[in-house]
């Protein structure tokens, strides 16, 4: 099978892929990824893989070059996209053997294209939970690493979802809205007020936010509001904290806020995720996602709601120069550096 790449200007053709593709996220949209690639120091190459004249998936990826280091990756550092990677249009309805020959000869076309066009020598792919065959890759000589995502299976309906979740958790949900805090829709100001929550936070730690305010304002005003929620935690109308959750195709997704906060006791973040929840149930939607399972302290209260855990994978690649660049690559990361 051949299969050529091109380095496409057609957003409606993408977004038709994205569409069609099982593997295909809010994050693969053309929009999402022209604010990315504003937003960063890198080059986005919106790669799509042809069969003749039949389009068969697409491959975006960002290419940065910093001192000594080429970087390609999908996603970019620095923008809040915990995945992206490869997809297959109409994946699903695909017979095993053409599943394998699309995905591997796609790959194949993309690593030659970065190998030889881009000559990088670092390379990360994180790849979306819907994409589970990494094969190609393994046999293309890249290392392989899972990242871990919760999903919770709305299909039962709150009041199952609800009778599934920790006793404890009920009751401290019921406490805080006992103490008088309730959950409302928020706007553009409440995602600026829940941004500076979010860098106070990271402060105290005696870290950074590296997602800049521009950013999620762009996201949001091309997004919002069918494709983004903001709920916030208010009391006697104040905030106390917020979430904005992504919604595409049959699934919600958690995607950033919920800075630790306590009020009296209480814990209006458990409040407002269930609330969330509730909200994503009510639209009819399938599955509520929680990003970022593998980090112990996230995972810990991301699992409280009796999610399922979801493996995806982490494939990574590196030239002649590997280990210097990947020294510097992490270095720069560390510091702040916008690679």
């Amino acid at each position: 099978m051949t299969i050529r790449i091109e380095v496409s200007r057609d957003k409606e053709l993408w977004n038709a892929i994205v569409e069609k593709s099982p593997q295909g996220t809010i994050f693969h949209t053309w929009d999402w990824l022209k604010i990315a690639e504003k937003h960063t120091n890198a080059k986005l190459y919106p790669l799509i893989g042809f069969k003749g004249s039949e389009p068969i998936g697409a491959f975006p990826i960002f290419y940065n070059k910093k001192l000594l280091i080429k970087i390609t990756y999908s996603p970019p550092a620095y923008v809040s996209i915990p995945y992206l990677g490869p997809i297959i249009a109409n994946y699903n309805n695909l017979k095993e053997d053409k599943k394998l020959s699309y995905l591997t000869h796609l790959i194949k076309v993309v690593d030659d294209f970065i190998i030889n066009e881009l000559h990088s020598n670092y390379i990360s792919i994180i790849l979306p939970p819907n994409q589970l065959d990494c094969r190609p890759f393994k046999w293309l000589g890249y290392a392989i690493s899972p990242a871990f995502h919760y999903l919770v299976n709305l299909s039962n309906g709150e009041e199952y979802i609800w009778s599934q979740i920790k006793r404890k958790l009920r009751s401290d949900i019921e406490r805080t809205k006992k103490k008088g805090v309730y959950v409302e829709e928020g706007e553009k100001e409440d995602l600026i007020y829940i941004y500076n929550l979010l860098v106070q936070r990271y402060k105290d730690q005696n870290l950074s936010v590296n997602v800049s305010k521009n950013y999620l304002i762009d996201i949001y005003e091309k997004f919002s509001p069918e494709n983004l929620k903001i709920f916030v935690a208010k009391h006697n109308d104040k905030i106390l904290t917020g979430i904005v959750v992504l919604i595409y195709k049959n699934k919600a997704t958690f995607w950033i806020g919920a800075p630790k906060k306590n009020f009296m006791g209480t814990s209006p973040n458990d409040l407002i995720q269930w609330e969330a929840i509730r909200w994503a149930c009510r639209k009819n939607l399938k599955y509520y996602e929680e990003i970022g399972a593998g980090v112990e302290r996230l995972a810990v209260f991301k699992s409280k709601y009796n999610p399922h855990l979801c493996v995806s994978f982490v494939v990574k690649k590196h030239g002649v120069t590997a280990k210097i660049a990947e020294r510097l690559y992490l270095r720069f990361r560390k510091f702040g550096f916008r690679l």
